[in-house]
């Protein structure tokens, strides 16, 4: 089970610091999308950051499970957050990639628990 967590704790991580870039870098692409949700431009940067941390802290998890419990609870949350915005906008259809990332970043909280 550690190397079940170990992999996706990876992955997991990979995909986090690459949705976090465009947030880091304003890219037009996914800024717009996210004004159109009512999400203002200063949170850009600290919505990356976040998303960054979750990444490490999966990361750390892999030597400190503990750690990567509480970033896997941590990205849930944050997902789960991305999910509520984009349905209370009425953006059906943009929150299934933050319902999928939630999903999958549940797997590593329950493989975090199992192997502590």
């Amino acid at each position: 089970m550690f190397i079940a967590y170990a992999v996706l704790a990876v992955v997991l991580s990979l995909v986090l610091i690459f949705s976090a870039r465009p947030d880091i870098t304003r890219d037009p692409k996914i800024t717009e999308g996210l004004k159109v949700l009512g999400v203002p431009d200063s949170w850009f940067l600290p919505l990356g950051l976040v998303k960054i941390a979750g990444a490490l802290g999966l990361l750390a998890g892999i030597a400190y499970r503990p750690l990567g419990i509480a970033a896997a609870i941590g990205v849930v949350l944050y997902f789960l957050g991305a999910v509520i915005t984009h349905l209370r906008a009425g953006d059906k259809k943009g929150s299934s990639t933050p319902a999928a990332i939630m999903l999958f970043s549940v797997a590593p909280l329950v493989l975090g628990f199992a192997t502590v």
